[in-house]
């Protein structure tokens, strides 16, 4: 996974991860405690501290999205998300608060309980104001759009080119407010991990200066089975969709759009690995939406 996302210098962050792991386990005073965890990219260790208290080493490779994580959880300060306990940046190591890995909101059997708490999670982690000189959503969004006439040219299907071009004009109406506000960007089910300082706390975030409407498709689109289990899905996003909006405290008209937005960026995304059409889940989600734009 490392080669594929980060080429040659993923190879060699890997092969040098033992050494690395080693080093901040001498300069932080730490003691390994429990088997590893990993995400896509980073490796977390469970240690105790000098003091023996309980917590997190995380090693992950500096790239554009990891170098913002440490901004966004010490501005929150343990505000509904995980705390930060120490942290380098010359290699994007992290010490945090250890919460439960083996224990998120995927797991929670009920659904409208797992999204309401996830909700409230958004709701405050949002109300934050952005710093400045952080990634901006004025700055992503004006990049999909500007790339929507090239990935016209590589979708077959005319429904597929027709949502696109819907998402694209909602996107550019919206583009002169962007918003201001702290977002996660990945605030998805497995992203909220039980804790004891809080009962549910969210983790990896990939911050961005925008609209918390940009916020909401992470939970749309994932424990997607239970949307398509319902037998209607427009129905069942339309649900979700709402009790996000309520929760959050967002206008239905710019989070649909936003929300719209999202499903651009993820066709983009796909088109650019080499993907001839939309996906059959971002293509319902955006169906069942662009009726409120």
């Amino acid at each position: 996974m490392h080669e594929k996302l980060f080429g040659d210098e993923g190879r060699a962050w890997v092969a040098d991860l033992p050494r690395l792991g080693e080093e901040y386990l001498r300069r932080w005073d730490l003691t390994p405690d429990g088997p590893s965890r990993h995400g896509w990219v980073g490796l977390v260790i469970p240690v105790r501290r000098g003091d023996g208290t309980p917590a997190a080493l995380k090693l992950q490779p500096l790239d554009e999205e990891t170098e913002t994580e440490p901004v966004g959880l010490r501005l929150w300060n343990g505000r509904g998300a995980v705390h930060l306990l120490d942290h380098d940046p010359a290699t994007g190591t992290m010490l945090l608060e250890r919460l439960d890995a083996g224990r998120s909101l995927a797991d929670v059997p009920d659904e409208t309980e797992a999204l309401t708490i996830l909700s409230g999670l958004l709701a405050r982690l949002t109300a934050t104001p952005a710093p400045a000189g952080l990634r901006t959503l004025a700055d992503i969004a004006g990049r999909m759009v500007a790339d929507v006439p090239g990935a016209l040219t590589r979708l077959s299907d005319p429904d597929d080119r027709d949502l696109l071009q819907h998402c694209a004009g909602v996107v550019r109406d919206l583009l002169p407010e962007p918003g201001d506000r702290m977002l996660h960007w990945d605030l998805h089910y497995e992203n909220v991990l039980a804790g004891e300082r809080e009962p549910w706390l969210a983790i990896d975030p990939k911050p961005l200066a925008g609209d918390p409407c940009f916020d909401l498709m992470p939970a749309l689109d994932n424990r997607w089975e239970e949307i398509v289990a319902t037998g209607d899905v427009a129905r069942a996003v339309r649900r979700r969709f709402d009790l996000m909006t309520e929760v959050v405290g967002l206008p239905r008209q710019r989070a649909a759009g936003w929300t719209l937005g999202r499903v651009l960026q993820n066709a983009l995304w796909d088109i650019e690995d080499g993907e001839p059409e939309i996906s059959a889940t971002q293509f319902a989600i955006g169906d069942a939406l662009r009726g409120l734009t």
